[in-house]
């Protein structure tokens, strides 16, 4: 046979470097429902069966610990129902919620010990029925056994189903670092069901909002009316209310992360994250007794009020956000804010170099010049910045 040559451009040829170049495309469904476990419902067993309607699946589920205990009973009755498509491996495992899930590495080993136990591999499927922190740690697992599983998301919070649910990201702390080990890898479908928020306690629901009230000052002045229009609706819970603004915030988000031209976040701007490098530090100073959106809430209030200072945002602005939330259920202020570190240096604006890190590259940040309109800059003043925390804690004693 004869050999055949093949000739490299002569560009490369002369450098000695061949490029590989090749593209991923990536999609999944992100679906709203009710009653997800309800025997007649097909919306998870059909996500499972998407490309291989006529297999068998194998899964592994892993389930909150927060959730009503019959939630494992209703997903076993399921899977007995759609038994031609899915074999569940195990009973679904119960895990620990909330950031201690996340602060403890244990669990991920623990995690995937059950996957190598059951022979899960890349054709079955992980599955995380929980709230945002288990749906990171869970993301994380699937993401690095064998290099990439099949994961389905069932958030079961409000800050899960408008924000982190709908995200490619994954990640657990370390060393008081939030995320410091993750990783990027999309979900293979994303399942929300309305029904589960019912039980969740008034705190858990108000603390999801925040995101929602952060994508809108971002991207989106019309929603920001809105919230500001039915927030004595959200404040009670009212459930069209409730289910209107995770799918707005849910879609802003995805549209971002689609459209935003950075899904994996290589480059310097993370504009989802605005009000966060504030947020990150306090949950870390308050060891978590701050949920994450609570964290936001102040983060964005922040945030909102260096805006007005640096002359980027109308006066009176600030007074607005912070009314509205206000109105959800936050509070605006706590005394970690305040704390300061070994060199006596404020520690919130530890934050600011921990948040540098975290991204690489130049430092960025989002503030506002508009109620809906998001801009990037590369520094912060860190005496402005302790001006508008003055000014946080003044308005807090008003």
């Amino acid at each position: 046979m004869a050999s055949q040559q093949i000739n490299a451009p002569a560009s490369e040829a002369r450098s000695g470097a061949y490029w590989q170049r090749f593209a991923v495309s990536f999609e999944f469904p992100v679906v709203f429902t009710r009653a997800l476990f309800a025997p007649e419902n097909r919306t998870l067993a059909d996500a499972i069966a998407r490309l291989e309607p006529d297999r068998r699946h194998r899964c592994l589920v892993f389930l909150d610990a927060g959730l009503a205990p019959e939630l494992a009973a209703r997903i076993e009755a399921y899977a007995a129902h759609h038994a031609a498509r899915i074999e569940l491996v195990a009973p679904p495992q119960t895990m620990p919620g909330g950031e201690k899930i996340k602060n403890e590495l244990a669990y991920v080993e623990q995690m995937q010990g059950q996957v190598f136990q059951h022979r899960i591999d890349r054709h079955s499927y992980i599955i995380a029925v929980g709230g945002g922190a288990l749906l990171d740690v869970v993301g994380l697992v699937a993401a690095t056994s064998h290099r990439g599983i099949r994961h389905i998301r069932v958030p079961t919070t409000v800050l899960s189903q408008n924000d982190s649910g709908v995200g490619v990201k994954n990640g657990v702390n370390l060393n008081a670092v939030k995320n410091f080990v993750g990783t990027f890898a999309p979900p293979f479908a994303v399942l929300n069901d309305f029904d589960l928020l019912a039980s969740l306690p008034p705190r858990e629901k108000i603390a999801g909002m925040a995101e929602a009230v952060k994508v809108a000052l971002i991207r989106d002045p019309a929603f920001f009316l809105w919230l500001e229009r039915h927030a004595d609706a959200l404040a009670a819970f009212e459930p069209d209310a409730m289910a209107t603004m995770i799918r707005r915030c849910a879609e802003l988000h995805m549209h971002q992360i689609a459209h935003g031209g950075d899904p994996f976040e290589s480059g310097s701007a993370r504009p989802l994250d605005f009000g966060h490098w504030s947020a990150h530090k306090l949950e870390s100073l308050t060891r978590y007794h701050l949920r994450h959106g609570e964290a936001v809430a102040i983060g964005i209030a922040l945030d909102s009020r260096y805006s007005v200072s640096a002359g980027m945002l109308a006066q009176g602005a600030d007074d607005r956000v912070c009314f509205l939330l206000e109105n959800l259920g936050f509070k605006l202020w706590h005394p970690a804010l305040r704390m300061r570190g070994a060199d006596q240096r404020p520690a919130i604006l530890q934050g600011l170099r921990e948040f540098r890190e975290h991204l690489g590259g130049e430092f960025t940040v989002t503030l506002l010049t508009g109620l809906g309109e998001g801009v990037e800059v590369h520094e912060l003043d860190e005496a402005m910045m302790m001006t508008a925390i003055d000014w946080l804690e003044a308005r807090s004693k008003s």
